[in-house]
């Protein structure tokens, strides 16, 4: 079972989504996002938005972080939070948390971020929508799940 993330890792992981957010690339939807996943010895990989003119090749900040941890070797993961430029915590969408189910357990601590978080060097000028910060675990996003686990059971016809 996961440990619940101190508060010094939320500022942290907080302060390095905020950071990673200046590297998304999003001039078609002008939605920047940011994220920070914390390892389990405590290195911070940063991810970013990118979009690309056909759509279908964007990439989000989730996966993109993910992506560049996984292609390093680092596989496993304590805590993430998500940014964007707006007062409303926003959620990764479908496919990214899919994606992130692939390398984080059920109990896997998420924080969705506000814009207006004192901790954005750059906070937008609306105040923020409920919650500064929303903390819900990765098997609260995806309930009913299908993981790495389900394709190790026992099928028929092999």
């Amino acid at each position: 079972m996961s440990a619940p993330l101190t508060s010094e890792q939320e500022q942290l992981l907080i302060t390095y989504a905020f950071e990673a957010i200046k590297g998304s690339y999003s001039p078609y939807s002008k939605f920047r996002v940011g994220a920070a996943l914390l390892t389990p010895d405590g290195k911070i990989i940063r991810g970013a938005n990118i979009e690309n003119a056909s759509y279908g090749g964007t990439i989000c900040a989730e996966r993109t972080a993910l992506v560049k941890a996984a292609s390093e070797g680092i596989r496993e993961f304590v805590g993430l939070a998500v940014v964007s430029d707006v007062p409303t915590p926003i959620s990764p969408c479908g496919i990214c948390r899919q994606f992130i189910r692939e390398f984080c357990r059920l109990d896997c601590p998420v924080l969705l971020v506000s814009a207006a978080h004192p901790l954005n060097p750059n906070p937008c000028k609306e105040p923020a929508q409920g919650e500064l910060v929303t903390r819900i675990t990765l098997g609260e996003l995806l309930p009913l799940s299908f993981g790495p686990e389900h394709l190790a059971m026992p099928r028929e016809g092999q």
